[in-house]
């Protein structure tokens, strides 16, 4: 069909838009786009599915919360003077890390137990960023309990995986920490306590990156607990740079809680509250769905690659229908109409994940 050149008039009154050209230029062409798209043009369904999250993680929160104020209450006297003038205590070398010891096994014990109750929070977000990731349509409340019946059980998996490494790791730290105060080693010994305390340190580092990509993995692709695990550790060594530092964007809210200084403890609770929680998934998610479409998805037959993104050279559009693009250009040609600004979702609600484990490489 011939293309109608409208006049000098015509395009002056329609504005630029109505027309086709202006309507694909505002389309994301990237992951970087498509996120900002999604923070900006979502911002109230993410600071809804944060709320939900944050009702989940508050037992967490507490706990970590008292646990820090009672290693605080405990460890007080010992950088204080209050025993000048008073009878000369016989020996308190080393209580100050038993205490820490104790309090700490208690803290990090209770966040392995609580995480029962935050991986209903963690399935019901990641399923719902996952749909923004892929442009789905999106009704926060609906799908965020539609994610707790599906992802449940990865987002438990994958909870307690770091709960447990982080207790684990936490209660050698400290044992080397009062054993390095309490007894007279040999130098050797003092080093190995020395190199273990640092050794637990990275196993924390590189089990919470894991527990990124067994998030990413969980809620894309259908695999046994040991298989996520083990395609989780391969991706993060393979993609180790770009692992770090996205990691390091997706917790940047939760670092502010870290500094010393009351203003911005003060924005970084505001943060937690409105999207800390949806913003650590949206950042990651879109970057794992970048990884995704390069490395896995072109690999499993079957499996869409790009979702939510325009392809600039059009070539999609040689494998459909002249139905389907002609539907294409109705719909950018109207702008935002009613049914771009309202999504409708399919009436068997279904969103295909794909099994994994018919890729026979990941990279």
């Amino acid at each position: 069909m011939a293309q109608q050149h409208k006049g000098l008039i015509a395009r002056m009154l329609e504005g630029k838009e109505r027309s086709e050209e202006y309507a694909r230029s505002t389309l994301p062409t990237n992951r970087f786009q498509l996120f900002w798209d999604i923070f900006k043009g979502s911002f109230g369904k993410i600071v809804k599915c944060n709320l939900l999250m944050l009702l989940f993680f508050l037992p967490t929160i507490v706990i970590i919360l008292f646990g820090g104020l009672y290693r605080d209450i405990d460890l007080y006297p010992f950088g204080s003077n209050l025993t000048i003038g008073y009878p000369a205590t016989p020996d308190i070398q080393g209580l100050s890390e038993l205490l820490t010891f104790q309090s700490d096994n208690v803290m990090f014990g209770g966040i392995a137990i609580t995480s029962f109750i935050a991986a209903v929070g963690l399935a019901g977000g990641m399923y719902v960023v996952r749909n923004m990731v892929w442009t789905e349509g999106i009704f926060v409340t609906n799908d965020f309990w539609r994610g707790v019946k599906l992802n449940y059980k990865n987002a438990l998996q994958t909870a307690l995986f770091f709960s447990v490494i982080l207790l684990v790791c936490k209660t050698v730290i400290n044992s080397a920490n009062l054993s390095l105060v309490t007894a007279a080693l040999p130098q050797w010994q003092e080093a190995w306590m020395k190199m273990s305390i640092v050794v637990s340190y990275v196993i924390i580092a590189v089990a919470a990156m894991i527990s990124f990509w067994m998030i990413a993995l969980g809620v894309n692709y259908v695999q046994s607990f040991f298989t996520m695990l083990k395609n989780a550790a391969l991706i993060t060594i393979g993609s180790l740079p770009q692992t770090v530092f996205f990691s390091v964007i997706a917790i940047a809210p939760f670092l502010l809680l870290l500094v010393n200084s009351s203003f911005l403890m003060t924005w970084a609770f505001v943060i937690l509250i409105l999207f800390a929680f949806t913003w650590a998934l949206l950042v990651w998610l879109d970057f794992a769905q970048w990884l995704f479409d390069k490395y896995i998805n072109p690999k499993i037959e079957g499996a869409k690659v790009n979702r939510g993104i325009y392809g600039k050279e059009g070539a999609d559009e040689a494998m459909e229908s002249q139905a389907q693009l002609e539907y294409k250009r109705i719909l950018l040609s109207q702008g935002k109409s009613q049914l771009v600004a309202r999504p409708i979702k399919p009436i068997d609600d279904s969103l295909q994940v794909y099994d994994l484990l018919t890729a026979k490489a990941l990279m």
